[in-house]
């Protein structure tokens, strides 16, 4: 009943934060008490909910935070079963972004301090996010296809940045790129908004757009599941330094 009453109020109210965030946290509720093999589903639907609220207002930190736990969860749950092509460890490391960032705009909630110190070692350190993106030479974004390249991306406080070998996290193993090349960097107070790309002059895979005050830059993500990885981190970099947090964030990555 409770799910169908947070449906009706985000009908009523299609652009409300808080009734998604409600929605989804009846849904995780729910997904406690249904057959396993309805749970996916509606775990799934969970992580929908709390995205979209997150999409209306980039610092509400409650689904920032919602979205964390429904992540750990889903991570502790496929470590259990031993789901093939699925890693616990990807899911773990998101997990850890948005309770990172959760506790960045808000450092003084004991809960997300707590579920910080669960979740942090689960971080690329020194890192927020470490994946891979396939980019156009740097000042060349309408090279040919045959010349952009997939390569390792590195996020923190201070953007988006393409890596060398020197930037390597000991954890992962390095991406294919041309030394020869200039490494594409996104200062995150150059960034104006982050939204997906359908341009069909993009390689084949899942398009990123970063509007800087530079102009747009374009970024190919593999799949549409990482491009909201990416989307979302991005965003959160970009809001924690809007609200002066920048600081707060460096240290859980880099202290």
């Amino acid at each position: 009943m409770a799910i169908l009453n947070y449906d009706k109020a985000v009908k009523l109210n299609w652009n409300s934060p808080q009734a998604l965030n409600n929605w989804g946290l009846g849904l995780q509720e729910l997904s406690v008490i249904v057959p396993a093999r309805e749970k996916q589903t509606i775990i799934k639907a969970a992580i929908s909910k709390f995205r979209a609220a997150i999409q209306l207002q980039f610092d509400f930190h409650r689904a920032i935070y919602n979205l964390g736990t429904v992540l750990y969860g889903l991570a502790e749950d496929t470590m259990r079963s031993g789901r093939p092509n699925v890693s616990p460890n990807e899911l773990y490391s998101q997990s850890a972004i948005y309770v990172a960032a959760a506790h960045a705009l808000k450092p003084n909630y004991s809960v997300y301090r707590s579920a910080l110190r669960l979740v942090r070692s689960m971080l690329p350190l020194p890192y927020l996010k470490v994946g891979y993106l396939t980019a156009p030479p740097e000042n060349n974004a309408i090279a040919p296809h045959k010349d952009w390249e997939r390569s390792q991306f590195l996020l923190n406080h201070e953007g988006l940045q393409q890596a060398d070998a020197s930037d390597q996290p000991p954890s992962q193993s390095p991406g294919h790129v041309d030394s020869g090349r200039k490494l594409v960097r996104i200062a995150v107070s150059d960034i104006v908004s982050v939204s997906a790309s359908a341009d069909l002059t993009l390689p084949p895979g899942a398009g990123l757009c970063i509007d800087t005050i530079h102009g747009p830059r374009f970024l190919v993500a593999d799949n549409w599941e990482a491009l909201d990885g990416w989307l979302d981190a991005i965003r959160l970099v970009y809001t924690i330094f809007a609200r002066g947090r920048s600081d707060v964030l460096a240290g859980i990555i880099t202290g």
